[in-house]
């Protein structure tokens, strides 16, 4: 299957976006991976893919209505692998509002997941490989601290207060 990418400009920097052709997709693309420059544990990029920008006209588009507050949700299909513990956590993820935030033991018991499963949601939420598109942004300490965030702190305090989350505390 050929792996299609292209870099869409954002208020957070370049974006790369990978996926690959669908049929069932918006815009004719399944959004495989959206990551920055510089974003800890980022997708690496698949040998062979080509670059198809007119492939992603349509995740563009969301995308920009969403840095332009015109958008708060996304309507993309994923093409996304991972076990079965982090598709429930990510499932989880795409469940919390814009504009709200959770914190990792609260995801934990969305997923029916033990207290002491936090640390590995927390791996999880981690290795999202969608970033901006499933709301790992969202995600805050236990005690309202700002935590971290593949993509850098700064990225995170700009994505929340576009959703117009104050800074935690």
């Amino acid at each position: 299957m050929t792996t299609l990418y292209t870099e869409i400009a954002s208020p957070l920097g370049p974006l790369l976006v990978t996926g690959r052709p669908s049929a069932t997709a918006p815009g004719g693309t399944a959004i495989a991976s959206l990551s920055v420059q510089g974003q800890k544990n980022a997708p690496a990029p698949a040998p062979g893919r080509v670059r198809d920008h007119a492939a992603f006209a349509e995740a563009e588009r969301q995308l920009t209505a969403y840095f332009a507050g015109e958008a708060e949700a996304f309507d993309l299909e994923f093409a996304v692998t991972g076990t079965e513990f982090r598709r429930r956590v990510w499932d989880a993820l795409d469940a919390v509002p814009y504009g709200a935030t959770t914190t990792y033991g609260e995801l934990a018991a969305r997923i029916g997941a033990p207290r002491a499963a936090v640390r590995a949601v927390g791996g999880a939420v981690g290795a999202n490989p969608l970033l901006v598109l499933r709301p790992c942004h969202r995600v805050i300490g236990a005690d309202g601290s700002l935590t971290g965030y593949a993509g850098g702190l700064d990225r995170k305090r700009l994505l929340l207060a576009l959703e117009g989350v104050g800074e935690p505390a």
